[in-house]
């Protein structure tokens, strides 16, 4: 390519990506757009935008110009197996003069007739977000700027798809959050509950989450957990193992054995996957509250006529990786009438400028025996006022009715 010509073609190509009419475009028409922009300007047959999968392993075929099947059959590439595959695990372009079995693992490839191609890996902000990769039926060495150049289109498009992803990633979160935490909490007429939940604004929605459900045989069930990590990812897990400890619930009676059983089911399906667990049973006839903790900061315990206090339960390992090899244990402990019980995340208590002791000692001293919605408000008032939570928050008040005097 002459000089001339070479300028020429890397000021078209800049245009072309800096368009500022791309800003506006929904990404599926940034990809149709950008597409035939390339094939005009490479001169080419086809082009192809394949996007990595959320779990990093595949590449999946998202936009195409004259390999349009790729899409409509849902083309999957593993990364690190055939051309595609092996621009995405080397994160490099990689150029094809031959074009067959040997060479690619996609057959529509050599069955259109293909015989050169060159492919750059599409990173945004260090993040893998796919592979555009273009083609010619005719035999045609692409130049070192030709690559440069596809490389700033790929660039472009990696862009735009790690935006969209991530704001596609936290709209979904929100509303899996949302689907998931209980739209009102059970009442009794001795039992009451309230509830606050505050996503962090470093982490997004993430996987905090509280949950209340009857139980046979007079109990209520209460939970507190925090799924590692945050995002659409961490709330997909959280909503799994939500959905898993109910239905463990309904065949166990001890919270120990029903965190034993979640955690074996998180180590063997949820893969690198961990979580810290307060699950607690409150039996309304003996006003018992059995609870156990998987790697989670103890309920306080706020009782007419005595100090407020942490439960005193042995606290086992997280839930995942298969930690809890000894087994897991459960304490119970009288929730007197009057008394009130705060479960909760670190998120409320720990902050980057107070430490954990500190923020655990203000909730000792603000929880008190009051209404569940009023010592919700309390709570967070005192540890939340107005500064914006840094992690997600999840809190939950019990609190066991004062019997009605009944006169003589």
């Amino acid at each position: 390519m002459g000089v001339g010509r070479s300028s020429r073609m890397r000021l078209r190509v800049l245009e072309a990506v800096t368009d500022s009419a791309l800003r506006d475009l929904e990404l599926e028409k940034l990809f149709e757009v950008l597409l035939l922009r390339v094939r005009d300007l490479f001169a080419i047959d086809t082009a192809t935008v394949l996007l990595v999968d959320p779990g990093g392993r595949q590449l999946v075929a998202k936009a195409a110009i004259g390999l349009e099947e790729e899409v409509l059959q849902g083309v999957r590439i593993p990364v690190g197996t055939g051309f595609a595959g092996r621009v995405a695990q080397h994160r490099e372009p990689v150029r094809l003069d031959h074009v067959d079995r040997s060479t690619v693992v996609n057959p529509l490839l050599w069955e259109r007739g293909l015989r050169s191609l060159v492919g750059v890996p599409m990173v945004a902000q260090g993040d893998l977000a796919g592979v555009l990769h273009i083609g010619s039926t005719a035999a045609r060495r692409f130049t070192d700027e030709e690559v440069d150049l596809l490389q700033l289109v790929g660039d472009r498009l990696a862009t735009a798809a790690h935006a969209h992803r991530s704001r596609s990633a936290r709209a979904a979160a929100a509303m899996l959050q949302d689907s998931l935490l209980p739209s009102h909490l059970p009442t009794t007429d001795a039992w009451e509950f309230a509830a606050r939940y505050v996503p962090g604004t470093d982490s997004g929605v993430g996987g905090d989450w509280y949950d209340v459900f009857h139980l046979p045989g007079d109990r209520i069930g209460l939970v507190v957990g925090d799924v590692v990590g945050n995002g659409l990812a961490a709330a997909i897990v959280m909503g799994r193992l939500r959905s898993a400890l109910r239905a463990y619930a309904l065949e166990f009676t001890d919270p120990a054995e029903v965190l034993g059983k979640l955690d074996r089911k998180a180590s063997h399906f949820e893969n690198h996957t961990m979580a810290t667990i307060v699950y607690a049973v409150v039996d309304t006839t003996t006003h018992g509250m059995s609870v156990a903790l998987a790697g989670h900061l103890p309920p306080v315990l706020a009782a007419p006529g005595r100090a407020t206090e942490f439960v005193d339960a042995p606290v086992g390992p997280p839930v995942g990786y298969s930690l809890a090899v000894t087994g897991r244990r459960s304490v119970t402990v009288d929730v007197p009438p009057g008394a009130l019980v705060a479960l909760y995340t670190d998120g409320l208590v720990e902050r980057r400028d107070v430490d954990l002791d500190t923020g655990l000692e203000t909730l000792r001293r603000t929880a008190a025996p009051a209404p569940a919605e009023d010592a919700c408000t309390r709570i967070m008032a005192t540890l939340v006022g107005d500064r914006r939570a840094t992690d997600d928050i999840a809190l939950l008040t019990i609190r066991h009715r004062t019997p009605p005097v009944v006169g003589s």
